[in-house]
């Protein structure tokens, strides 16, 4: 009997979506604000959970030989309401061991080897021979029980991929190591166990986790990891540890270690090797850079002004890639416009690190970025990378699953912080150049609406992810105006920071943020396989100005200007946000109240492109 009731109320809650034409949602969605894990005011669920894990984990490696050999504790915490009879495990860097996107050619000995695995004290069963795929699924001999907690205890190694990928190695002596150890997949309220292969193309979903990185290298090998360095005067020259500390409150760049201190080869401590030790808390993954000859930067930028906290800027690089002596300082700008302006959130890192690698990809703290000789360039890179702090890390969102929700806010920054620093021109020229302009001259016959799952995007993946979602979200700040569009954004990340949150949180918390019911925007923008094209079709004088008629033929809700030359060779924009659209997506009347005789008139979107311009354009007729 329960479970019809529970079977009716998931399928009324859908049905109230399906009848509105709004946000429909999956039944495992549905099922999870039935359960009351979400809520539809935006907020987690009064049942709401998230499991968690303590990671304590020791690689060693000695470059040139590319063998990773890694320890790790793991504690993971079952907050669930779930017994739980086997964990899935994340084994990431066996993308390289299948060949395809992730591992170009098949390379068995990049797969993670576990040469021994305990739980709870006890040997469990593990066969290399099969957990050759991204996800390796370990049957427990005790169930884990609801608010119970199971340890885990794995010695493994693998050998480091070459290539220019998101990790690997950078050069010989240089490696950027991520994704590199076995860690329990993300269970969650609305699909339970994440088994999504990782194939290289799409990104992650990880737990929010506590960790402690140690990493063992040889002398004169320097380490940047995610976290906190806990012990420098261990690891580093006096010298060294002392202008380290410096950086700390430095607004300029302290040049830690320079080519020169490299060749010298008395930067860290003189051991055969040394362990440097690193701890994060609450972060959804780790990852660390090694060279014995990269340059190390670093200064600090003022992130919150109430608490005057500062966050530590590093970069490490070669000497002679000249953008990177400039990143420190790229950096400190990305840190404070972001935290003062959008999102507005203080930094909520204690660092951030740039390393030269090939991979322009995010991590925790960390950014591995291609050496640019467009400066820049290189700074909007490196704005784009670290614009992800926020989305995903700070906010936990599903990256491979819907990717739009870390790259479609990541590539709107990217175009906000580049008005700041290039000026409005230059920053619409790039967008419009690098984020739009494929898309848009491309077919449309085969859109994918951008709700639909990443893996399951048949076309333009690319499209869905990155410009289509960012269009969404600067057409609503348009509409909403910056002040509204602000708090709105606000009541989302309060809600869901160090949380998962999934599209419908989004959708609810900015409706609930902002006051005003968005469904039909969202629908118009999320829902279907729209583009973006509009028709003027038709100009009439009225006695107030003149009358426009609009057809929406690919039927975003976009804003866009009517440009308007008179007689007298003025002229003069009128700036419609994407309201005009709210009651009819596919045919408007603008008003235009003018007094004086109208030439022509052209509609004009800017950064949202339109497929057909030949249409956009009325001329009066001479009499």
């Amino acid at each position: 009997m329960l479970k019809s009731i529970f079977l009716s109320v998931i399928f009324c809650l859908a049905l109230v979506y399906v009848n509105a034409q709004t946000l429909t949602m999956p039944p495992e969605i549905a099922q999870a604000y039935a359960k009351e894990t979400r809520s539809l005011n935006g907020k987690p669920g009064k049942k709401y959970w998230e499991n968690h894990g303590r990671y304590n984990i020791s690689v060693t490696m000695a470059p040139p030989d590319r063998t990773i050999a890694g320890v790790e504790e793991i504690t993971y915490f079952n907050n669930s309401p779930d017994t739980l009879h086997s964990l899935n495990m994340k084994l990431i860097v066996n993308v390289h061991s299948a060949g395809g996107r992730g591992g170009v050619g098949s390379n068995p000995d990049a797969a993670i080897k576990v040469d021994n695995i305990q739980i709870n004290g006890t040997k469990a069963d593990w066969d290399n021979s099969k957990a050759i795929t991204t996800n390796q699924m370990v049957d427990l001999k005790s169930p884990l029980m609801p608010h119970d907690s199971v340890k885990l205890n794995l010695a493994w190694h693998y050998l480091l991929n070459k290539g220019r990928g998101r990790e690997g190695t950078i050069d010989s002596t240089t490696f950027y190591v991520a994704y590199f150890y076995p860690r329990i997949a993300v269970y969650d309220d609305y699909k339970g166990w994440d088994t999504q292969p990782h194939t290289g193309a799409l990104e992650f979903y990880n737990d929010f986790n506590d960790y402690t990185l140690k990493v063992n290298v040889p002398k004169n090998y320097l380490v940047w990891a995610t976290g906190t360095l806990q012990n420098p005067t261990q690891v580093l020259q006096p010298d060294f540890a002392k202008k380290l500390q410096e950086s700390m409150t430095s607004d300029s760049t302290i040049h830690i270690a320079t080519a020169q201190d490299v060749a010298n080869k008395n930067i860290t401590a003189q051991n055969a090797t040394n362990t440097w030790i690193w701890t994060s808390t609450n972060i959804t993954d780790v990852a660390l850079a090694v060279s014995d000859h990269y340059d190390w930067d670093a200064a600090s930028v003022l992130v919150d002004d109430k608490a005057q906290r500062r966050v530590s800027v590093q970069a490490a690089f070669a000497d002679a890639s000249q953008d990177f002596h400039h990143y420190v300082q790229f950096a400190r700008n990305s840190l404070d416009w972001f935290s003062h302006n959008l999102p507005g959130v203080p930094y909520p890192f204690p660092k951030t690190t740039s390393v030269q690698g090939f991979a322009d990809m995010e991590y925790p703290m960390m950014v591995n970025d291609s050496h640019e000789t467009d400066l820049v360039f290189a700074e909007l890179v490196q704005d784009h990378e670290i614009a992800h702090t926020y989305f995903p890390f700070y906010m936990g969102t599903n990256e491979s699953r819907y990717a739009f929700m870390d790259e479609g806010w990541a590539t709107t920054f990217e175009l906000l912080i580049g008005t700041a620093e290039k000026g409005k021109a230059s920053a619409d020229e790039f967008y419009k150049r690098f984020r739009v302009t494929r898309w848009i001259n491309g077919s449309h016959e085969k859109e994918n609406p951008i709700i639909t799952p990443s893996p399951d995007v048949t076309f333009g993946g690319g499209n869905n992810a990155y410009g289509k979602p960012s269009l969404s979200y600067l057409a609503l700040k348009d509409m909403l105006g910056d002040e509204l569009f602000k708090k709105a954004l606000h009541t989302y990340m309060s809600n869901w920071n160090s949380k998962h949150p999934i599209p419908w949180d989004y959708f609810n918390s900015m409706k609930k943020g902002s006051g005003k019911n968005l469904d039909w925007f969202f629908y118009n923008w999320f829902f279907t396989p729209y583009y973006i094209d509009l028709d003027l079709e038709k100009v009439d004088k009225t006695s107030a100005g003149y009358s426009l008629s609009i057809k929406n033929i690919g039927g975003f809700a976009v804003p866009f200007d009517v440009n308007v030359t008179y007689a007298d060779g003025t002229t003069e924009a009128f700036h419609q946000t994407p309201i005009v659209w709210e009651h009819d997506q596919k045919n408007i009347s603008v008003a235009i109240k003018t007094p004086k005789e109208a030439k022509s008139m052209t509609l004009d979107g800017g950064i949202f492109i339109d497929a057909n311009t030949k249409d956009n354009t009325w001329t009066a007729k001479s009499q």
